[in-house]
């Protein structure tokens, strides 16, 4: 329990301060992007590179190379947080994973409904609102230090893993292009022996991450985005180690007396010393979860690099209200989603539900702070913007939508952080009555 705990402790800090580069880096965006190196900003992106094996090429702009690429690499680690929590986290269970996944339907549904509410004629748009960006909601809670309720901090990381399922769902069902069912059958074909690696009980991640780049290959030629593959990858990556912590244990204990028997005045390691060392390296590459390791390989890689890199190429935008009134209904539809949608959804399905008893509120989170959260879960940013690319495609709509998302996001925050800080108040003065 004590090395799961310590996980999710370390999950949170680098989320914290992903948080924080996220948001240094979308305001250096934006202000490059109105700049005079503005042009630059842009031709950057829209340079073309490609790979070529063999007799197949495949060419993209930079920007299509970081979202389709590097960002299948981070829909891997979402993936891996999904299967790690369903296994042995928040959504292990259906007592500890109800209260979340109702709060997490309702914080899809309701901005997804506001939306459409507000584009009946064309609804494209309506997985925009749906998304939470984790690293900036986690990033200012951290930021709030001990005026916040840990079971917070709990109850938002697991609503965001339910979130991040619904939008991963959302992008393949609905943002994909012309679908070209040839390459499913080489798709599927990958998928299988993935899995056939899985079912007999290969645990090295190798032969997993090569296939995966053939899968992402295949996934990328049908028309689904290619992040998918990203998703299907970690589904397929084993949980179970080499080896049992008990056997880790008594082998390295082994090691180490050998080590110790054969110590001597020489200031140089003998062999016997060295194969000792090399036994303890092999238990410990061996006694660690497969998918565990390779989250904690992608999380940092992910955190400190693939989002802040998203967040430069993606957040520059060119600041013109004009765009925003043009595309009135598509603005509205947004601001409302994420900061009336969002809140409604969380609090208001969780209340109801709780009511109703079909879901119990956790005993440690009030309903204040639940409502907090909501507003918290109206920070869409980095997610919201990822979908903003897939749903449309002309330059000024995207614009005024990333204005949206940004002024939404914002207010959001602050009113979270408000509510937050209320209920710390409320809480000392009860304590001290």
């Amino acid at each position: 329990m004590t090395k799961y705990i310590n996980t999710f402790q370390n999950f949170i800090s680098k989320e914290a301060f992903s948080g924080v580069l996220l948001f240094v880096a979308t305001v250096l965006a934006v202000i490059v992007a109105n700049s005079s190196l503005g042009d630059t900003y842009y031709q950057l992106w829209n340079m073309s590179l490609g790979v070529t094996l063999g007799e197949t090429t495949i060419s993209m702009s930079l920007m299509h190379w970081i979202n389709d690429g590097l960002m299948a690499l981070f829909f891997l680690m979402v993936g891996l947080e999904i299967k790690r929590e369903m296994l042995i986290g928040e959504l292990s269970s259906v007592k500890k994973a109800s209260f979340p996944v109702v709060a997490a339907i309702g914080g899809m549904l309701i901005p997804a409904l506001i939306y459409v509410g507000f584009n009946s004629d064309d609804p494209m748009g309506f997985g925009i609102p749906m998304a939470t960006d984790i690293a900036f909601a986690l990033g200012i809670l951290m930021l709030l230090g001990s005026k916040v309720n840990p079971a917070v901090k709990l109850f938002l990381v697991a609503l965001a893993v339910v979130d991040d399922l619904g939008a991963v769902l959302v992008v393949a069902t609905v943002y994909t292009s012309e679908i070209h069912s040839f390459y499913f059958i080489h798709a599927i074909a990958v998928y299988a022996i993935l899995w056939v690696l899985n079912v007999k009980g290969v645990k090295s991640l190798w032969p997993y991450l090569i296939l995966g780049v053939a899968l992402w290959i295949f996934v990328h030629s049908i028309g689904i985005h290619a992040t998918i593959a990203g998703v299907l990858l970690a589904f397929a990556i084993p949980i179970n180690s080499k080896i049992d912590e008990r056997d880790f244990i008594a082998n390295t204990k082994r090691a180490v007396d050998e080590f110790e028997t054969h110590i001597d005045p020489i200031p140089i390691l003998n062999h016997h010393q060295i194969d000792a060392l090399e036994n303890i390296a092999d238990g410990y590459d061996r006694v660690q979860n497969p998918l565990v390791k390779l989250e904690h390989m992608l999380h940092g890689f992910s955190a400190f690099f693939i989002m802040p890199l998203f967040a430069f190429s993606n957040a520059g935008v060119i600041i013109d209200f004009s765009a925003m009134t043009t595309h009135l209904s598509i603005v509205l539809g947004v601001l409302f989603g994420l900061l009336v949608g969002k809140p409604i959804g969380i609090f208001g399905l969780t209340y109801i539900a709780t009511k109703l008893k079909w879901v119990e509120k956790p005993h440690n989170i009030t309903w204040h702070e639940i409502f907090a959260v909501g507003f918290l879960g109206g920070i869409g940013f980095t997610m919201s913007i990822f979908i903003t690319q897939l749903a449309f495609v002309d330059e000024a709509l995207i614009g005024a939508v990333k204005l949206a998302i940004f002024i939404a996001s914002f207010i959001a925050a602050i009113i979270g952080v408000l509510l937050i800080l209320s209920s710390h108040r409320a809480k000392n003065r009860l304590a001290s009555s």
